[in-house]
């Protein structure tokens, strides 16, 4: 069958602007935490979960492995080149939106919990409780083997940094060139930061103090 010029090129300004069309309808997504998350310039904590921190390490079958680092990336993966949309049920004491979100109608909240890379946060919501059941019946992620909650693991290394940081403060708050970030106890990069007041680094006694004196979380870039 011929095909004319005009056809073939009636072809291919259609196929572009389907293919601009979908890079625009993907949101601008920047993974903050295996449960936080900034879409389109919001921040967002993922409401009822709760996944291993960024710098805790989970009991294997056969060996320890970085769950809080597998949780980003497996919050990227889910995210990547989706369109994500979240609803509104509050904000935190940091100021993030708490709620559901999906990337291309996959609710990421049941979705984090179902394959093993969170917990229900009970103290907070129950929404996820049958999930969790299933996940730690089919004995994946986070329950291969017993494992200290997120919870439990923030507050065993707060009370840790506390006995030696300035006045019981343990968050410490760096200046670098990526600029003003904070590292609360959990931190992976926690115990490689170290204070030097002269340059204006200082410690703080919360996350909510550090964020209102000018300072930022980490952001996971992996």
């Amino acid at each position: 069958m011929k095909i004319s010029m005009a056809l073939l090129t009636s072809i291919a300004c259609l196929l572009a602007a389907t293919l601009a069309s979908s890079a625009a309808g993907a949101s601008e997504v920047v993974v903050v935490g295996g449960d936080a998350l900034i879409v389109d310039g919001m921040t967002y904590r993922l409401y009822g979960i709760d996944t291993p921190e960024p710098g805790q390490k989970c009991d294997g079958k056969l060996r320890d492995w970085t769950c809080g680092e597998r949780a980003i990336d497996r919050l990227i993966e889910l995210t990547d080149g989706r369109t994500v949309t979240c609803d509104h049920r509050g904000t935190d004491e940091l100021d993030r939106v708490l709620a559901v979100c999906h990337a291309d109608g996959v609710e990421l909240n049941a979705t984090m919990v179902r394959e093993g890379f969170a917990w229900a946060y009970v103290e907070h919501s129950t929404d996820y409780v049958d999930t969790e059941v299933d996940a730690r019946v089919a004995e994946i992620g986070i329950w291969t083997a017993p494992t200290e909650t997120a919870w439990d693991f923030r507050s065993r290394r707060w009370d840790e940094a506390a006995q030696d940081a300035s006045d019981g403060c343990p968050i410490k708050g760096d200046i670098s060139d990526n600029g003003r970030i904070y590292h609360a106890p959990w931190s992976p990069w926690y115990s490689r930061t170290t204070i030097v007041e002269s340059k204006g680094e200082r410690w703080f006694c919360s996350e909510r103090e550090a964020l209102d004196a000018g300072w930022r979380a980490p952001v996971w870039v992996r």
